[in-house]
């Protein structure tokens, strides 16, 4: 194998497992004994690093060094997850993705909310909500073609609602590539509404996006320039400008704290607290903004800087109005323990995650890298109880 063609192996599957583990370059870098820019070279396949740097590599991620060098085959997602973005990809990219008939605009603004309510509170979300889309995003393309000059706005309104949705599935499902594409249109859909708080909930899916790429810097800017966007919301005490800034406070709190500025990221935290208190469980925009919001994106700082778990403990999360959010919740304990090498706690994690929305379980790539971590490395019994949840959700090992 060519030097090059190593080099782009290994700095790929370098990238993946350090933005599975959450770690920023320069804590990597540091743990390694490398500069964060030879780093970056590693990962853009610009450097081979040397067989004693790639081990280093592979201890601090906490991976078998053949798992860097492309002799083990790469995460994926299970069947059923595949077959969820690939009916998405269709309804997404299709050019005639249109019905024949036009829809009233509020039968259409109903079944996407239904769609939004099933997705936070449903334990079977992904099955339930996963046939709807297709449809929804036909009758919507159709319908916002059709509408009069005086229902532009409104139908560009439920766009943006809508794409938002299939922001957080295709996520949810590991179609990245889908993700960005579902929250471009909804800020697009967003702009041409006219509507300051669809955009900054537009604006708060797109920074999801970003963070889940790596792309901390910019999810952070792109937070706190939606932020001043809403201020005059804010300044007029608008409780949906405030939950929604609120909600992009905690996105750029979590960005800091990937960067290494954790006293930045508690710092947006506290600014937080008091509006929390002030709008209770807004949930604007299916943000869930609120108290028990708060309170999780805390401990996830922490966990980000290295401690937290204690304080995960401490929160009722179940007063979160989103099931995904309550999930994630739990799914960032696992991962935390995990990396502790506490399987047992991990293990008993995910079990309350599969409880909670055994789809979640089953459909997740974060919970598939936790789980198989789990089964992997986890004592005898602790190992064979992994392999039966993971059984269970149809995830092979």
């Amino acid at each position: 194998m060519a030097n090059e063609q190593l080099a782009r192996i290994v700095g790929e599957r370098v990238r993946f497992y350090r933005a599975t583990a959450r770690k920023t370059k320069t804590v990597v870098a540091g743990l390694a004994g490398i500069t964060p820019d030879y780093l970056y070279q590693i990962e853009r396949g610009q450097k081979l690093p040397t067989l004693t740097v790639l081990a280093q590599l592979a201890d601090i991620l906490r991976v078998e060094l053949s798992a860097l060098l492309g002799h083990q085959p790469m995460p994926g997602p299970s069947r059923s997850s595949s077959a969820h973005g690939d009916v998405l990809y269709r309804a997404l990219t299709d050019p005639t993705s249109h019905s024949r008939e036009v829809s009233p605009l509020p039968t259409l603004r109903h079944e996407v909310l239904n769609a939004w309510r099933t997705w936070q509170t449903s334990p079977h979300r992904y099955s339930e909500v996963v046939q709807r889309l297709p449809r929804l995003v036909a009758a919507v393309n159709t319908a916002t073609r059709a509408a009069q000059p005086a229902d532009q706005q409104a139908s560009h309104r439920i766009a943006a609602d809508l794409y938002g949705l299939l922001r957080t599935v295709t996520k949810r499902v590991g179609r990245g590539d889908l993700s960005l594409l579902a929250a471009d249109r909804a800020v697009r859909a967003a702009e041409a509404a006219d509507d300051p708080l669809r955009m900054a909930g537009a604006t708060w899916n797109l920074t999801q996006v970003l963070l889940a790429d790596g792309q901390t810097e910019g999810a952070e800017a792109t937070a706190m320039h939606a932020v001043e966007q809403l201020q005059p919301g804010v300044t007029d005490g608008n409780p949906d400008a405030l939950a929604l800034s609120g909600a992009l406070h905690l996105v750029a709190a979590i960005a800091a704290a990937r960067r290494g500025d954790t006293w930045t990221a508690r710092d947006r935290l506290r600014t937080t607290v008091p509006w929390a208190e002030h709008t209770g469980e807004r949930n604007t925009c299916w943000t869930a903004f609120g108290p028990t919001n708060v309170a999780m994106y805390a401990v996830s700082v922490e966990v980000e800087a290295g401690e937290g778990l204690r304080l995960a403990e401490r929160i009722d999360y179940e007063h979160s109005p989103s099931i995904e959010r309550r999930v994630a919740f739990l799914l960032d304990q696992a991962k935390g323990h995990q990396q502790r090498r506490d399987y047992g706690s991990a293990l008993t994690l995910l079990s309350a995650a599969e409880r909670e929305a055994p789809e979640d379980v089953r459909y997740r790539p974060a919970a598939h890298a936790v789980l198989r971590t789990v089964a992997e490395r986890g004592h005898r019994s602790i190992s064979r109880e992994a392999a039966r949840l993971a059984d269970r959700v149809g995830l092979p090992l």
